[in-house]
């Protein structure tokens, strides 16, 4: 019986936190390893990630080149288990497959969410970000209760837990991406990295560096490239290739299987 592909799921019920771009950039880097990638976006009205990908194949044709890519599926006007049908239809084979969902409270993303193998949540610096997963006081900034989605994942990863004994599946591993900390200032990040910590202990989840805010990656969504498509760049100065060494330790970040990193416990 053939292995069903590793499921990453990029969720945030809030926009604006490079939910899009970070998914994109990890499933080429996954692509330049030589796995086979299906993405499917759910935001069916922005579709950035599938365009994304339409920007990329329109550069290789226009260029003459070949690079490693993704294919990708815009999902719209399904339920749970149409969603399920067009994911074993369109991903049988895949070694991975990538969900992008919405930056908004939606049926169909709490679903992928709740069945990721890899649930990665995009997150600013920012204690507006950080509402999404719980509320802090006010002036100690100490952790006072547990968002609805926080709940929602801790409830899924305990179900998880018991089916994976049971039915030999994966553990979900829950990473939260700190993207964009270069541009929060010093004593928050301070208080944030608290909050997340205190977070992290209570729901069970990963923290990870992300990505910086660097204009190169809004440049590049035309083209479809990415900071990894060496030779199709020009001349990169310094900062850009500090982002795609940011890049390379996100995913090793992430330990998803054939990674030479520790696997999740």
């Amino acid at each position: 019986m053939t292995a069903a592909p590793h499921r990453i799921v990029f969720a945030n019920e809030k926009g604006g936190t490079g939910k899009s771009t970070t998914a994109v950039h990890v499933a080429v880097a996954l692509a330049f390893r030589g796995a086979r990638v299906v993405a499917f976006d759910l935001d069916h009205r922005q579709q950035t990630m599938c365009r994304y990908f339409e920007n990329r194949a329109d550069t290789m044709k226009r260029r003459g080149i070949d690079l490693p890519t993704v294919e990708c599926h815009v999902v719209e006007g399904m339920d749970e288990a149409g969603f399920e049908a067009f994911i074993a239809d369109k991903a049988a084979g895949a070694d991975f497959v990538v969900i992008d969902t919405p930056g908004r409270d939606d049926p169909l993303a709490r679903h992928a969410a709740t069945t990721s193998d890899t649930l990665v949540t995009p997150m600013n610096d920012s204690f507006v970000d950080f509402d999404l997963i719980g509320q802090v006081e006010g002036e100690s900034f100490k952790v006072k209760k547990l968002s609805f989605y926080a709940e929602l994942i801790w409830e899924a990863r305990l179900k998880r837990s018991r089916a994976s004994i049971e039915q030999n599946r994966r553990q979900m591993d829950w990473v939260v991406v700190r993207n964009r900390t270069g541009h929060t200032e010093a004593r928050n990040m301070a208080r944030i990295e608290q909050a997340l910590n205190e977070m992290a202990k209570r729901v069970g989840f990963r923290i990870a560096r992300g990505l910086s805010e660097r204009v190169i990656y809004r440049e590049l969504f035309p083209s479809g490239l990415t900071l990894l498509d060496k030779g199709q760049l020009g001349d990169l100065g310094t900062s850009h290739l500090v982002a795609r060494q940011e890049l390379r330790g996100l995913v090793k970040g992430l330990r998803l299987p054939g990674d030479t990193a520790v696997q999740p416990e």
